[in-house]
């Protein structure tokens, strides 16, 4: 049998240098918010429901959780007294998650980590290039990379914006 030749790249795999660095981000962001009893989808559902009335579903939408797993997180939520659900406001047949002053003052404590995880990633990187680089991040993820092509069997989506 013949040795095969392998196909030359010709560009950089950026799919790995997205992957990888991502993945590695979101384990210490793991690791660090675990010091204070949070997960990451813990600090996700505390975060935006702070900025406003969200539904179980809308928070499982912006986190990217399935039902399963959004119950689950507000059960933990609910059970350390960082929230709860409670009616709407706007819709009786509703029920939100709303954030109790703990859960409040734990977002906040839970943002400064995450703050600070991301400044330590950027740290590594010399100080001219951080804004360019999140600059020309934004570009794709609002540009030509905001929307996943059509595909019978869809790749498992990352993490919605925060913004």
């Amino acid at each position: 049998m013949t040795a095969m030749t392998p196909p030359t790249r010709t560009q950089p795999d950026l799919s790995y240098l997205l992957d990888h660095t991502s993945h590695v981000l979101r384990t210490q962001i793991a690791a660090a918010l675990a010091e204070i009893g949070l997960t990451a989808r813990m600090h996700c559902v505390l975060v935006h429901a702070l900025e406003r009335e969200c539904t179980q579903s809308e928070l499982a939408e912006i986190g990217d959780m399935d039902k399963t797993t959004m119950v689950v997180t507000v059960d933990a939520l609910e059970k350390a007294g960082l929230a709860e659900r409670r009616p709407s406001s706007t819709d009786r047949r509703a029920r939100i998650i709303a954030v109790t002053e703990e859960g409040a003052r734990t977002a906040g404590r839970s943002q400064r980590i995450v703050d600070e995880v991301h400044e330590q990633a950027l740290g590594a990187l010399p100080e001219g290039d951080r804004k360019t680089l999140l600059r020309l991040l934004d570009d794709l993820a609002t540009g030509h990379l905001s929307s996943p092509a059509p595909s019978p069997t869809p790749a498992r989506r990352a993490r919605q914006s925060s913004r």
